[in-house]
C-alpha cells in the first residue's frame, strides 16, 4: 500500500516517530514521498534515502546525542565562548556533527544529493526551513531555485540541516554567503508539521498520514536568570507550541498523535530507557490509529467534490 508520509519536529524526541514508522511498514505500506521539520527531516531524509524502519531505529538508538553539542573554536572558548559565539556566529553549538554524520549515512546507500533522489521529476523528500532574513518559510529543495541555487545538486544533509538549526543554540546555514546573505534556521519555527505539502486539488491516490508529537505531561515552569538559558527557554517554548488548535477535521483524522511524556526535545542526555519508551508510544499509537482507519471513509467523508 502506497503512503505519503509527513513528520513533525521534536528534537530528540524523534525516536517515537521511528515506532509508528516500524508498525506502518509492518502493516504493509509504502512511502512514496516524505517530508518532515527538524527531527522529522531526519527522520523523512532517511526513509527517503532508502533506509527501512528497523535500520533508522538502530541509526537513532545507537546515535549519540550528546556530540550534536559541537563546538567550533570560537565556541570553545572557556567561560565567555558562548556569548561570543552568539555575537559573531548566532549560536551557541556549530551543528556540525549531525551533519556529516547524515552525510555519512547517505553516502552508504548511495545517495547524496537532491538529483539522487528524485523520481517522475519530483523529489522524493520535502525539507522545511525557515529564513530569517526575508521572514519566509523556506521548502527544500524546491525553494533553493529562488537563491539561484540548482536544488538538484544540493546536498541533502545541508537541507536536513538547515531544517534542524534551532536559534541561538545552533549556527544558522548562510545560503549566498557572499552576496544578499539569507540565514536559514530551524523550520518549526513557521511550520513544525506542514501535514499539508502533499496536499492535491483532486481526490488523492494514496493517503498522506501525519506523525505528530505531543507533550502530554504539563510542563514545568522554568528558573532560567541568565541569559543563554533564557533564549534557549524562548526557542524551545516556540518549537514546542502545537500546531494542533488549527488542525481541520480533515487533518486531524489522518495524523497519529504520539504522546512524548514532558521529555524536552533538547534533552541530549536522553537515556536508552526514554528512548524505548518514546519508540513504544510511536508504535503502539501507529496501531490504534490505524485499527481504525479506513482510506475510503476518508475520500467519502473529506475529499469527495
Amino acid at each position: 500500500m502506497y503512503a505519503d508520509l509527513v513528520c513533525k519536529g521534536g528534537g530528540v524526541k524523534g525516536i517515537a516517530l521511528v515506532g509508528a514508522l516500524s508498525y506502518f511498514e509492518e502493516r504493509g505500506y509504502v512511502w512514496k514521498k516524505v517530508a518532515g521539520t527538524s527531527v522529522g527531516a531526519i527522520i523523512a531524509s532517511l526513509v527517503a534515502v532508502g533506509y527501512s524502519a528497523s535500520e533508522i531505529k538502530d541509526i537513532m538508538y545507537n546515535l549519540d546525542y550528546k556530540k550534536f553539542t559541537d563546538k567550533n573554536a570560537l565556541q570553545s572558548v572557556p567561560f565567555v565562548g558562548s556569548l561570543l559565539s552568539l555575537f559573531y556566529c548566532k549560536g551557541i553549538y556549530a551543528g556540525d556533527y549531525v551533519e556529516n554524520f547524515l552525510r555519512e549515512k547517505f553516502e552508504l546507500k548511495g545517495k547524496k544529493y537532491f538529483k539522487d533522489i528524485y523520481e517522475n521529476n519530483e523529489s522524493k523528500l520535502k525539507v522545511i526551513a525557515t529564513d530569517v532574513t526575508n521572514h519566509k518559510l523556506v521548502v527544500l529543495p524546491d525553494d533553493l531555485i529562488k537563491y539561484n541555487i540548482d536544488p538538484m545538486e544540493f546536498e541533502i544533509a545541508k537541507a536536513v540541516r538547515m531544517s534542524l538549526s534551532i536559534p541561538f543554540f545552533f549556527n544558522p546555514v548562510i545560503l549566498n554567503k557572499n552576496e544578499n546573505p539569507s540565514y536559514i534556521v530551524d523550520g518549526g519555527l513557521l511550520s513544525n508539521f506542514p501535514i499539508w505539502i502533499f496536499d492535491v486539488n483532486d481526490k488523492p491516490r494514496w493517503p498522506t498520514f501525519g506523525f505528530n508529537l505531543f507533550n502530554d505531561v504539563e510542563s514545568t515552569p522554568s528558573n532560567c536568570q541568565s541569559l543563554i538559558p533564557f533564549l534557549i527557554d524562548v526557542v524551545e517554548t516556540s518549537l514546542d507550541t502545537s500546531e494542533q488548535i488549527y488542525f481541520k477535521d480533515s487533518d486531524a483524522i489522518r495524523i497519529v498523535n504520539i504522546p512524548t511524556f514532558g521529555i524536552s526535545a533538547i534533552n541530549f542526555d536522553i537515556t536508552k530507557k526514554e528512548m524505548i519508551k518514546l519508540y513504544n508510544s510511536g508504535y503502539n499509537s501507529a496501531k490504534c490509529f490505524l485499527n481504525n482507519w479506513c482510506f475510503d471513509n476518508y475520500i467519502r467523508n473529506y475529499r469527495r467534490k
